[in-house]
């Protein structure tokens, strides 16, 4: 019989390399990530805020940019705070584990 010598795909061991460098790069912790989202959430309002002003002060700004800047700041801070609610859910049902 021959002898079959396996290879490795060079493909497979290249997005490996990828993976890994990727994973060391966005090693952030869960309260950074918390951070940033409530940054992000933050700067709707405000970007909200001034759309709105605009439009009470400045007749060339237009109504349903600020609506839709409003809009998205209230949707993005109700899923925050659902996932705040989640979070100090799972909180408390591990707080009530008995070990």
């Amino acid at each position: 019989m021959s002898e079959i010598s396996i290879q490795p795909d060079q493909r497979f061991a290249a997005r490996s390399l990828q993976n890994k460098s990727a994973t060391k790069e966005t090693n952030h912790t869960f309260g950074d990530m918390l951070s940033n989202m409530v940054s992000d959430i933050n700067k709707m309002q405000i970007d909200a805020d001034e759309a709105i002003v605009k439009v009470e002060l400045d007749d060339a700004a237009s109504i349903h940019d600020a609506i839709i800047a409003l809009e998205k700041a209230s949707i993005s801070f109700r899923t925050m705070m659902q996932v705040r609610n989640k979070v100090v859910e799972a909180y408390q049902e591990i707080m009530r584990m008995s070990v």
